[in-house]
């Protein structure tokens, strides 16, 4: 099973509301803690939570190291600054992350070592694991319910803690289930998933 004692971060301040933000068309700006992610204000937080699965793999692999890590949005700020998310002038949509300027940013400020993999075959992605390392997986969202056929690949990422044989372990930032987040699935459907990218910290 996965390891209970690896640390568990969503990007979402209350995990218990995922479900409903995520199939319930829910509001973001309804999250009652939105402050603990460290967003400066509740717009903020509003506009931005549905793009910080990255940043929060970041946060679960810093704790992991030694225990401390700044907030969700503390390390936004810092990956922004390096450009690994852009917004549309025109739209404002928001961009990333983007996996070369965020390693920078990873390697510069936090002291990981930080690889990004942009041809990831699922034998590369074992061998990753086995060396010892995490890696931030880009799979399809709707990887929180395995039960269903996958729906595309990639868009989404989560962080990837290690395997037992042909089952991979995962924290999933958007899981909106406990089992969803602390997640363990067979290689061959987490395949089914994964895009064949991502970015490998240690």
């Amino acid at each position: 099973m996965s390891d209970p004692q690896f640390p568990t971060v969503t990007q979402y301040a209350s995990p218990d509301l995922i479900a409903a933000f995520v199939y319930e068309g829910r509001d973001h700006g309804t999250d009652p803690r939105w402050a603990e992610t460290g967003a400066p204000d509740l717009d903020t937080y509003r506009r931005w939570c549905g793009h910080m699965c990255g940043i929060a793999c970041l946060r679960m692999a810093l704790l992991a190291r030694n225990g401390n890590a700044p907030t969700l949005f503390e390390l936004l700020d810092g990956a922004r600054k390096y450009g690994a998310y852009t917004e549309d002038a025109d739209t404002g949509a928001i961009h990333g992350l983007i996996y070369a300027p965020f390693a920078q940013y990873v390697q510069d400020v936090h002291r990981l070592h930080a690889e990004v993999h942009p041809h990831l075959t699922v034998p590369d992605l074992l061998a990753l694991l086995d060396s010892d390392r995490l890696v931030m997986a880009s799979v399809h969202k709707e990887i929180r319910r395995p039960e269903n056929p996958a729906p595309g690949k990639g868009g989404h990422l989560v962080l990837v803690t290690g395997r037992q044989g042909d089952t991979v372990h995962f924290r999933n930032p958007s899981g909106h289930t406990g089992q969803a987040r602390t997640a363990n699935l067979p290689v061959a459907e987490f395949a089914e998933f994964f895009a064949g990218r991502g970015v490998s910290l240690t």
